[in-house]
């Protein structure tokens, strides 16, 4: 793994973990809420997994809640990594949003949206939540023992190390930041009934962080996407069901 630094707009800096094979499929992997990078391991594929904004090794931009900062982010990643398959986790899916919104699908070459969320805010079906989120929130925003909690719940049959640095992560990310980025108000219909890309949508049947309901939803928009649903798998499909989920990337990633 080779740890880099990409400048986004604004001056502020973006860390990227990129590993796996040249040659391989260039996969660019965005986390979801108070996590970083370091949850991603997807040998076989050329990948470039960044910490978002106050997330990890990544500065703290002191603007959480414009869409447009946001794609400008993912601009400057793409920038670094030329034309990739973008793949979205939890929050990350909104990240990718983001982006569609203001540049489209340029330098994209497929989307996987992983237990997903596509907008934010209340009664956005993109954005539906489960009973975990709900009762983690708003203590896990300023509690480390409630987002341990949550860390624990999220995916409960993941191993107990994993989990542990799953909690690491999660209690590393300001109180500032995991509130900011709940701050918000998107909504994204527009932006996903004009993705032109291949389109995977995955998700966990027993998922109670982001509701599948989520997921049936920004499929349902997206021309031509593919629905793929884990059985018995809760909010963390690449950790719980890896062999899986690989395979499926490697049918989309171009």
């Amino acid at each position: 793994m080779h740890l880099t630094h990409v400048t986004a707009a604004g001056g502020g800096r973006l860390a990227v973990r990129e590993s796996g094979p040249d040659g391989a499929p260039p996969v660019v992997l965005l986390h979801g809420w108070a996590q970083t990078g370091a949850v991603w391991d997807l040998p076989g594929f050329h990948t470039y997994a960044v910490d978002l904004r106050g997330h990890g090794e990544s500065d703290d931009f002191g603007d959480y809640r414009d869409s447009a900062r946001w794609a400008a982010d993912l601009e400057a990643v793409l920038g670094h990594t030329g034309p990739a398959t973008l793949v979205g986790w939890s929050y990350g899916g909104l990240v990718i949003a983001d982006y569609l919104r203001f540049h489209g699908t340029a330098g994209v070459t497929a989307l996987v949206f992983v237990s997903a969320i596509t907008e934010i805010g209340r009664g956005r079906p993109g954005g539906a939540i489960g009973p975990v989120m709900r009762a983690a929130l708003p203590g896990a925003i300023t509690d480390d023992e409630a987002m341990a909690e949550f860390c624990r719940a999220m995916a409960p049959g993941l191993p107990e190390a994993t989990v542990g640095e799953l909690t690491a992560a999660a209690t590393s990310v300001s109180h500032k930041v995991r509130g900011e980025l709940f701050r918000r108000d998107v909504g994204s219909a527009d932006v996903l009934t004009a993705v032109d890309v291949p389109t995977l949508v995955v998700h966990g049947t027993q998922d109670e962080v982001v509701a599948p309901a989520a997921a049936e939803h920004s499929a349902a928009l997206i021309p031509g996407a593919e629905l793929s649903l884990y059985p018995d798998t809760a909010h963390a499909p690449f950790l719980e069901r890896p062999e899986r989920f690989a395979a499926d990337l490697a049918r989309v990633a171009r």
